[in-house]
């Protein structure tokens, strides 16, 4: 291609406050590493925010450079790689030394809940990832489109096959597929709030009953105590849903 590439290690982009984070290996030789952005610029990017849109996670369905506008909603896309690994293979060590800013990018990414690796080498590396800090176990996290697991710090790692034009052109992946997978993670968010809302509207009922009855008991005073505590306690954490 007749132009100037970027060539430098890129980070991820999107909503810094997002729950959901997509996660590729590493920059396309001819997409991120050319454009600067991870996910831009190629065929791969072309599909995969095709289904972004669709889910409603993108304000639009390309990404083609760095100033087209583009916005992720309630989601950031980032590689475990930094750089492109020569021949797209990735040895053990360039893994290792390159975990240290993956694990800076999760660290500052504070409300992510859901991890969708893009492929089964990014799902491999992220087990790899974590098997750096806790003691997992390969054999209980196996690659497959759809494969959902919890891993040690409670955050859900789900299996999708790479947007890579092999995939898309050999029907393994379409697009009903991969939009599909993106609206079950966005409804495992949404599940998540809906039940510490009926949680917090059942301590409200639990005060409101308490406070409604007339010369309260000490152990009814005690309980109403402990409901507001708790009451406390779930909404700080609903605000960081």
């Amino acid at each position: 291609i007749n132009e100037k590439y970027w060539g430098k290690p890129i980070t991820g982009f999107g909503d810094v406050r997002g729950k959901i984070l997509l996660v590729g290996l590493a920059p396309a030789a001819h997409g991120g590493n050319r454009t600067g952005r991870v996910f831009t610029g190629d065929r791969s990017a072309d599909f995969l925010y095709k289904c972004l849109y669709k889910a409603k996670m993108s304000n639009q369905r390309t990404s083609e450079n760095k100033n087209d506008g583009l916005k992720l909603y309630n989601t950031y896309v980032t590689t475990a790689l930094k750089c492109v690994p020569p021949g797209d293979k990735p040895t053990h060590l360039e893994l290792k030394t390159c975990f240290k800013y993956f694990k800076q990018e999760i660290d500052l990414l504070k409300n992510v809940k859901i991890i969708i690796a893009l492929g089964k080498i990014a799902f491999d590396a992220c087990i790899q990832f974590y098997k750096e800090t806790y003691l997992l176990k390969n054999k209980d996290y196996v690659f497959a489109h759809g494969a959902k697991y919890q891993l040690p710090d409670k955050k859900i790692l789900i299996g999708c096959y790479h947007p890579s034009p092999r995939n898309v052109n050999t029907k393994r992946i379409n697009l009903i597929k991969m939009v599909k997978l993106f609206k079950n993670a966005k409804k495992n968010i949404a599940w998540d709030i809906n039940k510490m809302t009926i949680y917090l509207i059942w301590l409200v009922g639990v005060i409101a009953w308490n406070y409604g009855v007339p010369q309260a008991t000490p152990l009814e005073d005690v309980l109403v105590a402990i409901a507001l505590s708790f009451l406390s306690i779930g909404l700080k954490k609903y605000l960081k849903m």
